[in-house]
């Protein structure tokens, strides 16, 4: 069974951030934020995460921005003018667009985690695509980390 992870840096301080991931065994961060390099970040700007995961976590760092909504779709969500369902139907029809999914290959999931902010899946992009995938392989394992 080929698991993967997810998580949203907020709501993390970097030790337990990092500890969850040890512990889970993570090897490979996919970050799907359109963003990477926010000032917001703090710990999870992209240098800066990939250092912290080479060193603690013995994981490599990823960026698939084909992955993350587009800039239009999260501004319409953060102001309110596109709900959940919208956001869900303009973001999957953004995957099929790009062919985001085909850039993904089964072998390299098995112990990676899918990044975004959020921190909780609920109504978030990486259980969307968390849930895509785990369509695509049947086999694959999805857990959250909170």
């Amino acid at each position: 069974m080929t698991t993967l992870y997810t998580i949203g840096f907020a709501g993390w301080g970097a030790e337990a951030f990092f500890t969850a991931l040890q512990e889970a065994g993570v090897r490979r961060m996919l970050d799907i934020r359109l963003n990477n390099n926010s000032q917001l970040a703090g710990f999870a700007k992209r240098d800066d995460l990939r250092y912290f995961l080479r060193e603690l976590c013995d994981a490599d760092y990823a960026h698939i921005p084909d992955l993350a909504p587009s800039k239009e779709l999260l501004k319409g969500y953060r102001d309110g003018s596109i709900d959940w369902p919208g956001y869900v139907e303009i973001y999957t029809g953004l995957l099929q667009e790009r062919r985001a999914l085909d850039q993904v290959r089964l072998s390299d999931l098995d112990g990676a985690c899918l990044l975004c902010s959020e921190h909780v899946p609920d109504q978030c992009h990486r259980r969307l695509v968390a849930e895509a995938l785990a369509e695509r392989w049947p086999a694959l394992q999805v857990v959250h980390l909170v």
